[in-house]
């Protein structure tokens, strides 16, 4: 038998173990009420119907099927909840039974889901991690403290697009809000910037970009278990060289302070979050060694630089686009501000107008669309339907941004809803959730309120913005791309003026 035969006799074994396996599967689940959703093929299921852009296919068919339904990918029987109801119900009503994650190719690497704040299931582990999140990195006072910071990085963003407007070339909007992110949290930890706007190779900034990158893309074994040994995409085998170099920055970071620490007496003074939980993984805290702390810092880079840089470049698309909106954001303002004086952080409560474009941003634009898939433990029911032990579940907040029911011209960039709405971001009003809710809401959440509208409000206050090439901001493409976050497809490159 020659080579060919042998692998398409292998490839018929394998698709025939995996049918029987998928059929058994099914027959088990016929004696549960499960949700309602499009019929699977075989073996495959509904994969090929949301590959590209899942979260609007599955809003589409969220309209026949309802807010909870059942679609099957690949071996993984998916729950998909499509409403603010149901929505509550998982992330509140029944928050414990959801909240174990469902990890896939890339973060599983070198363990990573085992030590991360994001993936660990919700026990003792976790809730020291989150305890440290809580009161050392994103407390009130901690983030309050590194005001001076975030005034730094976004007037080196400021300066930046100052040299791109005297020069009369475009801004890449990602780009520059993805090096400001990063030199914010690399301050706010090590106290020093880790990247610049120049376009120079910076490792830090390459391997994080394509960290985000691995994470983002679709696994065949995440779908099909069988294929996990043979990594057919090459996905775990890159992520592993990625966060190997990750992890050799951050330790060779780690280990310098820790020299420094035993040279100096100076470093009790707590200056940054590094020498904090140095503090507390030194302090015989047996949940918290420094194994422990490049797995944080990790979650913490790729969370905080893409969810903030993709928030930030749909604001500015969606201004540009509705010139009127960019012109209502300015003539706040240039009343409240003043022309020529630098906006503040703490000017963002007077401004109710850029406020509200932030949230309307995040209703249409949800960084992370699904938030980070869950997987039950034990058999659940929700609104008469059981949700079987093992299967992913995710809450498609981009569908629930535009639900029509909820939302008037849902699909329309319409700042003016929330001027006299009480709807927030914060997890509470689940018509609204960008940043999750209950147990597992984003650790990051009050950071990024304070970022985004700070970075976006001294942009348009310090300079006008059009696009090159003739293009008219009505016919700027706004297709979306899956991935880690869902991104602009083409990134927006817009040409600051006027206010040189």
């Amino acid at each position: 038998m020659n080579l060919f035969s042998c692998v398409v006799c292998l490839l018929l074994i394998w698709l025939s173990t995996h049918y029987l396996l998928l059929l058994l599967k099914r027959t088990k689940y016929s004696q549960k009420q499960l949700p309602p959703g499009p019929f699977p093929l075989p073996v495959i299921g509904n994969v090929l119907n949301h590959i590209v852009n899942p979260q609007r296919s599955f809003g589409e068919i969220a309209k026949v099927y309802g807010p909870v339904m059942t679609v099957q990918l690949g071996y993984l029987t998916t729950v998909v909840i499509s409403s603010a109801a149901m929505a509550r119900q998982v992330l509140q009503k029944q928050d414990l039974s959801f909240s174990t994650r469902n990890p896939w190719a890339a973060v599983s690497v070198l363990d990573h889901h085992e030590s991360s704040v994001a993936f660990l299931p919700p026990d003792s582990e976790w809730r020291n991690l989150r305890k440290i999140c809580k009161s050392f990195i994103f407390s009130n006072s901690r983030i309050d403290a590194s005001g001076a910071l975030r005034r730094k990085v976004v007037q080196q963003l400021i300066s930046h697009v100052q040299n791109r407007c005297a020069a009369g070339s475009a801004v890449n909007i990602r780009e520059a809000a993805f090096t400001t992110s990063l030199n914010l949290i690399s301050n706010t930890f090590f106290s020093s910037g880790l990247a610049d706007y120049g376009g120079s190779e910076n490792q830090l900034k390459d391997l994080i970009s394509a960290m985000v990158a691995e994470a983002g893309t679709l696994s065949g074994s995440d779908f099909f278990p069988m294929l996990k040994p043979f990594d057919p995409q090459g996905i775990r085998r890159r992520s592993t060289i990625i966060m190997k170099k990750i992890f050799s920055i951050f330790n060779s970071i780690i280990n310098e302070r820790l020299t420094s620490r035993k040279a100096s007496v100076s470093s009790e003074k707590n200056e940054d979050v590094l020498d904090s939980i140095l503090n507390i993984s030194q302090g015989n805290n047996k949940e918290f060694d420094l194994s422990a702390i490049p797995h944080l810092l990790l979650d913490l880079f790729v969370a905080g630089t893409d969810t903030t840089s993709t928030t930030f470049e749909w604001a500015m698309a969606e201004l540009i686009k509705n010139p009127e909106k960019l012109e209502k954001s300015r003539a706040e303002l240039e009343r409240v501000i003043g022309t020529g004086n630098p906006i503040e952080e703490e000017d963002i409560a007077r401004l109710p107008y850029l406020q509200a474009v932030v949230k309307e941003t995040l209703r249409l634009h949800p960084a992370v669309a699904f938030l980070i898939p869950r997987k039950v433990a034990m058999d659940v029911h929700i609104s008469g339907y059981t949700v079987p032990k093992g299967a992913q579940v995710l809450v498609n907040v981009w569908a629930m941004g535009r639900e029509e029911s909820v939302w008037e011209d849902a699909n329309s960039f319409m700042p003016e809803r929330f001027l006299e709405s009480k709807i927030d971001v914060k997890g509470g009003d689940f018509e609204l959730i960008p940043f999750g809710a209950g147990r597992r809401i984003c650790p990051g959440m009050s950071l990024a309120n304070r970022m985004v509208p700070y970075m976006l409000g001294s942009l348009i206050h310090s300079f006008n913005w059009k696009l090159g090439d003739g293009i008219k901001p009505e016919n700027m493409n706004m297709d979306e791309k899956f991935g880690f976050t869902v991104t602009k497809a083409l990134p927006l490159h817009a040409i600051p003026f006027h206010s040189c």
